[in-house]
């Protein structure tokens, strides 16, 4: 059992981050948050880097004298993937991996691929795909000429054979290697089949307008699910983990005293949310749209409360809920 356990450990994506920062930058600790993501999506990190900068650099976003010494940490850690908690063009993630000879990750695409290992029902599969797709579409380009170098040796300087690698999982994997015209075709179909099932779910969402409806809303692992649990005895799965869940969950709770009421739980939010998942997660952010009242539930015991707080505001206000009520639930 323990060799089995070792050589799975071996296969995991052993994971260097990056955090750049710009002048105008919040006083966020990034390597933390991204840290506890990577991690999620089954990374082993085995270094942590920051940069603060003037301005991007067009070509590789941090400064050149940057990217040749995270080459050398590359090859010093045997690294297989370089994390930026940066939102990365396609042509700075090329140029990236040309000089470091290392697959590059930003951060969107890896709590896209959280999203991929998170997705249970056919709907959330179907949103997870299409937001992957319409990352994917722009960097077509990239992933054909880096196919073999990058993903096929898993790293290069690091691991042989890293198995579940991220950025390469999920509904989305499949397409790594076709052509943009299948790519924009199946995009298409994933859109019109959505849009059937965010018409069926609004009209659901709507035949609820005799009952005063209550939507959890919260930073991901702020424990919206323990609290729909312990409102409803909903037994919905509650776990001490990033995104784990992406569905929403209605069920009946009737107050000591008052009318009964609809609570429905939603899926985590999270800083710099990649708008391709708010955008195909339409239909489930729709419970807070339609809600008469939030319960936004905030993790007291983490560091960065103030910042998660502002986020889930400012994704509240992105889908059109900054004037609706909210009551401040505080958890642990």
């Amino acid at each position: 059992m323990e060799k089995i356990r070792q050589t799975l450990e071996v296969r995991k994506e052993r994971a260097i981050l990056v955090a750049a920062h710009l002048p105008n930058a919040d006083g966020w600790d990034d390597l933390a948050e991204l840290t506890a993501l990577a991690e999620s999506a089954g990374a082993v990190v085995v270094d942590r880097f920051q940069q603060k900068i003037r301005k991007i650099n067009p070509a590789t976003y941090i400064g050149k004298g940057k990217v040749l010494q995270l080459g050398q940490r590359v090859r010093r850690f045997k690294a297989d993937v370089i994390i930026f908690d940066n939102d990365l063009s396609p042509a700075q993630i090329r140029e990236l991996e040309d000089v470091i000879q290392a697959k590059v990750v930003d951060r969107s695409e890896l709590i896209l691929d959280i999203f991929a290992t998170r997705a249970q029902t056919k709907q959330a599969k179907l949103q997870v795909e299409l937001a992957q797709l319409e990352y994917t579409y722009p960097r077509l380009t990239r992933m054909w000429s880096h196919l073999d170098t990058v993903a096929g040796a898993a790293g290069g300087a690091g691991t042989p054979g890293a198995v579940g690698a991220i950025g390469t999982r999920g509904p989305g994997e499949q397409q790594l290697e076709i052509d943009r015209r299948i790519v924009s075709k199946r995009i298409n179909e994933l859109r019109d089949e959505l849009e059937g099932i965010d018409l069926r779910k609004l009209r659901e969402i709507k035949g609820r307008k005799d009952f005063f409806q209550v939507c959890i809303v919260g930073y991901t692992n702020a424990g919206k699910s323990t609290l729909l649990n312990a409102l409803t005895d909903a037994g919905v799965l509650a776990e001490d983990r990033l995104f784990a869940t992406l569905d929403t969950r209605t069920r009946k709770w009737v107050p000591s005293r008052g009318a009964e009421v609809l609570l429905s739980d939603t899926v985590g939010f999270v800083r710099n949310l990649p708008h391709q998942l708010v955008a195909s997660f339409k239909a489930t952010l729709e419970e807070a749209v339609l809600a008469d009242l939030l319960l936004h539930v905030i993790d007291v015991s983490n560091p960065e409360v103030m910042n998660q707080m502002e986020s889930v505001n400012k994704v509240l206000a992105d889908i059109g809920c900054g004037d609706k009520p909210i009551l401040e639930v505080f958890n642990k």
